[in-house]
């Protein structure tokens, strides 16, 4: 049973990786942080929030560089 749950997580998170896509109406800077929230059906605000918090973790600034391939490798909608 645990095993047909973990199945349809599975399928479920690659569907929506497969339909991510950047923001092009609510954008602030690329646009990653809404097309994720879209795409997961979240507040934008929230997800923008939370990347501003997890710049004070422990390695400060790799949260940048993963914004940053996210913005050169998710396609606009």
């Amino acid at each position: 049973m645990a095993n047909n749950a973990f199945n349809h997580a599975i399928a479920t998170a690659s569907s929506h990786a497969r339909g991510l896509r950047r923001s092009r109406s609510n954008r602030w800077i690329g646009g990653v942080a809404a097309g994720l929230a879209e795409t997961y059906g979240w507040n934008p605000a929230v997800v923008r929030l939370v990347f501003v918090a997890t710049l004070l973790f422990p390695v400060p600034g790799s949260q940048i560089l993963m914004y940053l391939l996210a913005w050169l490798f998710i396609p606009q909608r």
